[in-house]
């Protein structure tokens, strides 16, 4: 009889072990389909991205003599730019009084992506002739390359004498982003050099310009914009602060009372 159990036992294990190859093997074939899959989604996914690109470089195409006739039409607006950015809730306080004036002479604003739309973008500044620099077309130009790096370049200013901007340098940056005090706007074409994008850069200033100013800078002529548009995110903070108040208020009430 314990002869016979000792057989039954490894035959159960045997049985156990194939039972298991068998799980682990339509596992394996599961996964590999899955893999299958996937792979044949990632290929859709890169076609649909390549022809989003296309679309997005046809219509860029369209757009611009739509833009350059707008542009025409803003340079018979006395101050239009000035008066936009100055009522832009992000914007407005980057400039500061002499940068108000220069904006005076701001007769026309560009933004022109890459061939291929992805790897960069360029934001001009057209001036007419003014007392305070040489230059007229003031560029700010973004490269990104696949590595994740990006390539910055700005048009470097050629001040008239005595008509340098205040601060002569680019402003600090923190945590990858500009902080905005009362430095001239124009120390932001000084901040060029190479950057990691992993990193967490970002130049909200031209994030700005290129994805809400640029699009349609008449709503901000018109201050047509609700400041609670930007605000959202202070305003949720400044909540989660009073909150996190209130309820060290109501501790310290409570512990007084069990006192």
């Amino acid at each position: 009889m314990v002869a016979n159990k000792g057989k039954k036992s490894k035959v159960a294990e045997r049985g156990g072990e194939e039972e298991n190859d068998h799980i682990d093997g339509e596992l394996v074939l599961s996964v590999e389909k899955l893999q299958e899959i996937q792979d044949e989604l990632e290929k859709v996914n890169e076609e649909a991205s390549d022809k989003v690109l296309e679309v997005e470089q046809k219509y860029n195409e369209i757009r611009r003599p739509v833009y350059v006739r707008r542009n025409e039409i803003i340079q018979t607006i006395p101050d239009f730019w000035l008066t936009a950015f100055m009522s832009h809730p992000a914007l407005g306080d980057l400039l500061n009084e002499e940068d108000q004036k220069m904006f005076k002479h701001l007769i026309s604003l560009d933004v022109e992506d890459s061939k291929d739309v992805k790897s960069g973008y360029s934001i001009t500044f057209n001036f007419s002739p003014n007392p305070y620099f040489e230059d007229i077309k003031l560029t700010k130009t973004f490269n990104f390359f696949d590595d994740g790096t990006a390539n910055i370049t700005g048009t470097k200013i050629r001040w008239k004498e005595g008509m340098d901007i205040p601060n002569g340098s680019a402003p600090e940056m923190k945590d990858g982003k500009r902080t905005f005090h009362d430095e001239s706007f124009f120390a932001w074409f000084t901040e060029t050099q190479q950057k990691n994008l992993s990193d967490g850069f970002q130049d909200e200033v031209a994030e700005i310009i290129k994805e809400d100013l640029w699009p349609n800078p008449l709503k901000y002529f018109n201050n047509e914009v609700d400041d609670e548009d930007f605000d959202g995110d202070e305003d949720d903070e400044e909540k989660g602060t009073d909150e996190e108040e209130d309820d060290e208020q109501d501790d310290d009430e409570d512990d007084e009372e069990d006192s």
